[in-house]
């Protein structure tokens, strides 16, 4: 039995909800957003709340059950909210800045990464070595983060690189004399 499957999805307010056959619509004070959920759930709405069960007892069926809900939550925590993730950048001349609605990465190279943000994401600059991404769904706003930091990730000697605000860099000692 999934233990996060049975807990019920509760519409916070100023968040509403729609369930029409497999397709969970959830609109709210940042934006609308929608998920499909796969044939071996079944979704109910009922009282304010969204319920989650698996079709049958198969294996398949149990392991989609979990992920459906966590999903569900996900779209309704992001059109009440949003999501944000927080990227740095250490090494001296690394810098970021924005490029209108682009975004300028000088991180070493011969020439400056210019990298395009996606529609739905707001990327804004803090400090030249502050990076924060934003927006309402989930999966895009890590999925962005991620593809900046893989222009430059931190290396394990001196930490220079684009990292997570809240990652750990595992470093290694350096040659010794």
């Amino acid at each position: 039995m999934s233990r996060i499957g049975k807990k019920p999805v509760s519409l916070p307010q100023g968040v509403t909800a729609s369930v029409s056959g497999q397709t969970v619509t959830a609109k709210g004070p940042k934006g609308e957003l929608q998920f499909v959920v796969n044939d071996e759930v079944l979704v109910k709405m009922e009282d304010n709340q969204i319920s989650v069960e698996p079709r049958d007892q198969s294996k398949d069926a149990r392991s989609k059950w979990g992920m459906s809900r966590t999903q569900i939550v996900n779209i309704v925590e992001g059109v009440r909210n949003g999501f944000e993730k927080k990227l740095e950048i250490n090494g001296v001349g690394y810098r970021a800045a924005m490029q209108g609605k682009n975004l300028q990465l000088a991180l070493g190279f011969s020439h400056d990464v210019i990298y395009e943000t996606p529609k739905g994401i707001t990327i804004s600059v803090g400090k030249p070595t502050e990076i924060t991404v934003s927006g309402i769904d989930k999966q895009q706003v890590g999925q962005v983060a991620a593809e900046i930091r893989k222009f430059r990730g931190p290396e394990p000697y001196k930490g220079k690189g684009v990292k997570y605000a809240a990652e750990r860099i595992v470093r290694k000692e350096g040659k010794k004399k």
